[in-house]
């Protein structure tokens, strides 16, 4: 049998035991990655732990930790409060602000992990202000992000353009854009239809009163927080500077400024996610570092069939993508859809929109970084039951969103 059939039953196995055994899933990834890199792949120990995602972990602790400080000492609330003021206190209005915001900073340039990072715990505590589902914030909140995410200033829509151009293939910059932003748009508006949107919307009143303590004046430790978080804003969306370590640089020089709270901000960071989070991508490392991604897709491509090949690209980047680096993985597809695509039987911007859509609307999973953050960001007790609800999103997502942004970009534009 070979490696990758190997590496790819042993990831099933892993599903399973979670599902039957009481240990976290991340620890049987972690053990995974060892036997199959080391015994079955001929890796070198070090050769598997490079596959551990060591900027999400630090992104993960940094940002839970000080927004865990933020939320204990009250710096939080007067932010959701003010956020609710300024959109006049109606719920409904909550989850399209979320989404614009996320989307603006993203079209602007600031990466997905970073904008998400900076609104999530504020969406999180609309939510629960506004009796609004944390699903539904959490999926607006990563929609908006990767609406935005393909503008020609974005993170992603310079790399799928710039690989699309090294390629050979002529590329259009604006169609990228703007078939990611309706898409996802349109997941968005569904999906706040079925989460209770219209209800949402017929309320009149807010359903939780606004916090009663914006009329105190703030406090030192609130003060020197909100600085804190400005300059995480600054550098890490304005100068585009990496979350994980600048979250870090904002935590020691709080606590020279504050140094109380600090034991309880230790204790809110999500430590059992990101245990779970890591394994499990650095056993999709091993995998990535074994060739299997790359040895399914060429297999699609050899099959002779441009449309079907086209949809199992579609539905390997939804499926790899989801446990894995999408902006990895669009360096890897969108090169191997280039013998599709020379063949002259499908629409090339239409396909590599597909393509690149497609490996991102999975943004949501827990294994991915925005859905990660989304799940770090809540309450303790919210986070189990949101990690469940959010990988079940995900998992209609994976089966639906590919073949939809296929029949879309590539069969319609035929």
């Amino acid at each position: 049998m070979s490696i990758h059939l190997i590496s790819l039953l042993v990831l099933a196995a892993v599903f399973l035991c979670a599902a039957v055994l009481p240990v976290n899933m991340g620890l049987l990834g972690f053990a995974a990655a060892f036997g199959v890199g080391v015994f079955a792949a001929g890796m070198a120990a070090k050769d598997v732990f490079g596959g551990f995602p060591a900027d999400l972990f630090l992104t993960l602790v940094g940002v839970t930790y000080l927004f865990a400080f933020a939320s204990a000492n009250g710096a939080i609330d007067r932010l959701v409060d003010a956020a609710a003021r300024a959109a006049g206190a109606r719920a409904a209005v909550m989850p399209w602000l979320v989404f614009a915001l996320a989307g603006l900073l993203t079209a602007v340039g600031a990466p997905g992990p970073a904008a998400v990072a900076m609104l999530a715990p504020v969406a999180l505590r609309l939510a629960a202000q506004f009796a609004l589902s944390p699903l539904l914030m959490g999926i607006m909140l990563i929609h908006g992000t990767q609406a935005g995410a393909f503008s020609p200033s974005s993170v992603y829509g310079g790399i799928t353009n710039g690989v699309a151009e090294r390629a050979g293939l002529a590329m259009e910059p604006a169609f990228l854009f703007f078939a990611s932003l309706c898409f996802n748009l349109l997941i968005a508006s569904l999906a706040f239809l079925v989460l209770g949107g219209l209800a949402v919307a017929r309320r009149r009143e807010a359903a939780v009163p606004l916090a009663a303590a914006s009329s105190e004046p703030a406090t030192r430790e609130q003060r020197f927080t909100w600085l804190a978080l400005g300059l995480l804003a600054v550098a890490s969306l304005g100068l585009g500077m990496n979350i994980g370590f600048v979250s870090v640089a904002v935590i020691v020089l709080l606590a020279i400024a504050v140094p109380t709270g600090h034991a309880q901000a230790e204790k809110g960071v999500a430590w059992s996610t990101v245990l779970l989070i890591c394994g499990i991508v650095t056993y999709v490392g091993v995998l990535e570092r074994a060739g299997t991604v790359t040895w399914l897709g060429e297999i699609i491509t050899a099959l002779g069939m441009p449309l079907a090949s086209a949809l199992l690209l579609c539905v390997l980047a939804g499926v790899v993508s989801a446990f894995a680096s999408s902006t990895a993985l669009l360096g890897v597809l969108v090169p191997l859809a280039v013998p599709l695509l020379s063949a002259g039987d499908l629409p090339v911007a239409g396909t590599v929109a597909a393509i690149a859509v497609a490996t991102t609307i999975v943004d949501t999973s827990p294994f991915s970084s925005n859905g990660a953050l989304v799940v770090a960001s809540a309450q303790e007790p919210e986070r189990p039951l949101l990690l469940r609800h959010l990988l079940g999103y995900t998992v209609l997502v994976v089966l639906a969103g590919p073949p939809l942004v296929w029949a879309l970009l590539v069969v319609a534009l035929r």
